[in-house]
């Protein structure tokens, strides 16, 4: 009786919420890679001319009070219980792939970036030169990839990406090999890996290897020492990700609108539909802003997380010259929230109900989830 009565309702929230998503989300992209520098604009005029359009603040409005509507809906209205329940025992049953998740979406990119002659973005050119770069790019990605030394080329990378940081400053644009290359830290190789079969020989009584393994001691120190930073993985790719995000929100679209509108009348957004540039360019910035928010202090981590792929699948249908390895990274980080829930130090923890909790009580929480109920 409560399903039939409230689905209707909660149909139409959800109809309206993506709707407004599909209303900015086109426009989210990274422009920077498909527009010029120099459509750089007066973002603090545009956004006061623009907020003050009625038709802008009343769609913004608009949206906002049906997001908190779906939200206050959600959170009153348990039609969805065992859905969730359910969804989230699946997630924690992938637990095990979440080391082969980051070292995909990151370690193909490097070997991309390498090939394509770009240093870890798109625009930022080759920095030493003599393809010393490139060669690293390529090295790094395959042992991550391979996972081989995954713990030592993700510090070698995070390493490269912060010394690189002063001399590109464009590299702020791609925030999120921060948060990668330290979840790769934390996490390891995991299984399927080289450094798993090379432990897994090396730990075997009687091999010809295990007694001339140079570096066991080593990787056993490290690991002993990193093993119990593990929890705080969910919380390093939540942070890190949503500062990432709502920085682009802010930066790349609300505040250098031009850019924004040349990808809106590049692919003819505004003739398609009948949203106006400077809706297009509000929406996308602050719903990446709003997305990014949630996702760092972890309100809603796994809703926030979809929100975001919905967002990175339809810029590569919406915008087809916007480069794919460029979201790679953030496509891996969004699903690994999805696995791992929100972690410590999050809102979530609040806010958990008991009665969307995995189903089956045998589930192993997700690494870092305070609960494995997280939202």
């Amino acid at each position: 009786m409560t399903r039939t009565r409230f689905a209707r309702p909660v149909t139409v929230l959800a109809a309206t919420l993506v709707g407004f998503v599909l209303a900015s989300g086109v426009a989210s992209a990274h422009v920077r890679y498909v527009t010029s520098t120099e459509q750089v604009g007066e973002g603090l005029a545009f956004l006061s001319a623009a907020l003050t359009d009625p038709v802008n603040s009343a769609a913004l409005a608009g949206g906002g009070v049906a997001l908190s509507a779906a939200i206050v809906t959600y959170r009153r209205v348990h039609v969805f219980d065992r859905d969730v329940a359910a969804f989230r025992a699946v997630m924690a049953e992938y637990r095990d792939l979440l080391p082969w998740l980051l070292r995909l979406g990151f370690g193909l990119p490097l070997v991309g970036a390498g090939f394509a002659g770009y240093f870890l973005n798109p625009v930022v050119d080759p920095l030493i030169g003599g393809g010393v770069d490139r060669l690293l790019q390529i090295l790094l990605g395959f042992l991550i990839i391979f996972g081989f030394g995954t713990r030592v080329a993700a510090s070698v990378g995070l390493l490269a990406y912060l010394i690189a940081l002063p001399v590109a400053p464009l590299l702020v644009y791609s925030l999120e090999w921060i948060p990668g290359f330290l979840a790769l830290v934390l996490v390891g190789s995991g299984r399927p890996s080289a450094d798993h079969v090379f432990e897994r020989v090396a730990s075997t009584p009687g091999t010809f290897y295990s007694e001339v393994d140079p570096i066991r001691r080593v990787v056993e120190w490290g690991t002993d020492r990193l093993d119990p930073l593990e929890r705080y993985i969910p919380t390093v790719i939540r942070v890190g990700m949503g500062i990432g995000f709502a920085f682009l929100g802010l930066f790349e679209k609300l505040l250098a609108p031009e850019m924004a509108r040349g990808v809106v009348e590049q692919y003819g957004l505004s003739t398609a539909t009948p949203i106006p540039p400077d809706l297009w360019v509000l929406g996308a910035g602050f719903g990446e802003i709003a997305i990014g928010v949630a996702i760092a202090v972890g309100f809603f981590t796994r809703a926030s997380a979809m929100a975001a792929l919905f967002v990175f699948t339809l810029t590569l249908f919406g915008i087809p010259d916007d480069p794919v390895l460029a979201h790679i990274g953030l496509f891996s980080l969004a699903s690994a929230l999805l696995i791992t829930g929100s972690g410590p130090y999050a809102l979530d923890n609040y806010l958990t109900n008991p009665r969307r909790a995995p189903a089956d009580s045998d589930s192993k929480p997700a690494a870092g989830s305070a609960e494995p109920s997280d939202d």
